[in-house]
Order: structure tokens, then C-alpha cells, then sequence
């Protein structure tokens, strides 16, 4: 299924988008570009500024930064700083389970592992962006959080998208004098193309392959839709809130999962 492109949405805008090497980050940077935006896609992909340059007859710059550091999300701020002269939005989209199994399996540094991959970004970008969009008199923060704060086979991705929920609904309280709006997605599953830098790069064991079945059963069987959205469905509903279509939502975590609302 495929979304309706609005030209110029946001034409005189500077956004910056995390995680823009693939899925959905990849779709919403490059949309976000097509609809006259100047923009920022950032990933430590070693090939985002070939995903950057598909964006044709756009305003894009890469930056490679590892976002799990405070110091990668500084420096991609920085960046689009030197770039484009400010910040207008924030799209942070980093994060994804690494690995699905009972939390009972869960090692004490794979826990580790999924709330620096999951939570940590966001927190780091979203206190790295602040300066510059209080130097712009305002702005948007849009987190990608998940649905999967209730599920199966996941409790510390779970955990850290609950932490991203905390983020928004706190920081768009405190944020609002300052005309900054801060809002979220929560994503349900989503088919995507294969992955060019897999989340879990030692591989999935053969237990793991059985528990991440589950999931998917899982996933299917509480959607009202009974399936898996696609990358459009999901990138559509990130752009709107980025907008300024969505100029008086604030503090939201929308649920983007066929009806299950995690």
C-alpha cells in the first residue's frame, strides 16, 4: 500500500532523521526529502550517504555517529548545525529488538545490550537536540517508539520503549512554553526488506528462531487486522506527526498496529 506524497510539506524545514540507513527510518528521511525538506540522515551504517543520495533533486547530508554514545548524538546535531544553519525536527527512529527470547534466557549483558540499542539514542538525541531548537524559537521531536510494550519474548525491548513513551509524554509537558512539540508512533510489526546490517549480528539460534515464530504469531493474533503493516503504513503517520498538520498534538505515543495498542 502505498502513501500520497504532499509536495513542499515541509519546505524551509531541517530535519534530522536516526536510523535513516534502513526500514523505516530509510522511508522517512527519504520522503521526508522529497517534500522539500532540507535533511539530515544519520546512522553508523558505513552506507548511509548512498542511502542519502536516493533521495534525487533533495537537500540531504549523511553523517555516520554512533547514537548508543551521548557523544555521537552531539556530534550529529553539530553536524546538521554546520549544514543547514539549525534544527527544525527530530525524527528518532534508532532502536529494535536484538534478540527474542524468554526473559528467563536473557543474559545480564543482552539486557544491556536492548536498552542501550532501544532507549538510549532517543534520550541522548532528544537532550543533544535541545539547544538547537530552542536557538530556532521552537520545533518537533518525533520518537519511534513500539506497541511492543506488551508482548512476548521481549521484556527489555519492552522496557526500553516504555522509557521512550516516558520521554515524550514528559518531555512534551515540560518542552510546551518552549513551542516545542514532542510526540510518538508505536509501531505493531512491520515487513520490511531484509536488513543489510542484521540486528543481531552473531545470528539467531535455533531456539531463538523458534521463540521469534511466537512473536510473530503473537503480533498477528492481537492485531485487529490480523497481519503486519508495511514500511508506508508506518512512515506516513511519523510524517504527519512531524508536521505541521499536526500543530496542536502534543505528548501523544499513536499506536500504528492494525489495533492493538500494546
Amino acid at each position: 500500500m502505498s502513501a500520497p506524497r504532499f509536495a513542499d510539506r515541509f519546505a524551509g524545514k531541517v530535519l534530522v532523521v536516526t536510523g535513516a540507513a534502513q526500514g523505516i527510518g530509510r522511508t522517512v528521511a527519504i520522503r521526508a526529502a522529497e517534500e522539500g525538506g532540507r535533511v539530515v540522515f544519520v546512522d553508523r551504517a558505513d552506507f548511509i550517504a548512498e542511502v542519502a543520495a536516493e533521495a534525487r533533486d533533495a537537500e540531504t547530508a549523511a553523517f555516520n555517529a554512533d547514537l548508543e554514545t551521548y557523544e555521537g548524538a552531539a556530534a550529529a546535531m553539530r553536524f546538521a548545525e554546520e549544514r543547514f544553519g539549525g534544527i527544525d525536527i527530530l525524527i528518532n527512529n534508532v532502536g529494535g529488538a536484538i534478540r527474542m527470547r524468554p526473559y528467563a534466557e536473557f543474559e545480564p549483558s543482552q539486557i544491556d545490550a536492548e536498552i542501550r540499542r532501544s532507549l538510549m539514542p532517543t534520550l541522548y538525541c532528544c537532550h543533544a537536540v535541545l539547544p538547537h531548537l530552542f536557538a530556532r524559537g521552537g520545533g518537533t521531536i518525533v520518537n519511534v517508539s513500539s506497541n511492543a510494550t506488551r508482548g512476548i519474548h521481549r521484556v527489555p525491548y519492552s522496557a526500553a520503549k516504555g522509557g521512550v513513551n516516558a520521554i515524550t509524554q514528559s518531555l512534551a509537558m515540560e518542552l510546551a512554553e518552549r513551542n516545542i512539540r514532542v510526540v510518538a508512533t508505536a509501531p505493531g510489526g512491520t515487513e520490511a526488506p531484509p536488513r543489510r546490517i542484521p540486528r543481531n549480528a552473531v545470528g539467531d539460534t535455533a531456539d531463538e528462531k523458534g521463540w521469534m515464530a511466537d512473536v510473530v504469531r503473537q503480533v498477528k493474533e492481537t492485531s485487529f487486522l490480523k497481519r503486519y503493516g508495511t514500511i508506508e503504513e508506518q512512515a506516513a503517520p511519523i510524517l504527519f506527526l512531524a508536521s505541521d498538520e499536526a500543530s496542536y498534538i502534543t505528548g501523544s505515543v499513536l499506536p500504528v498496529a492494525g489495533g492493538d495498542t500494546g
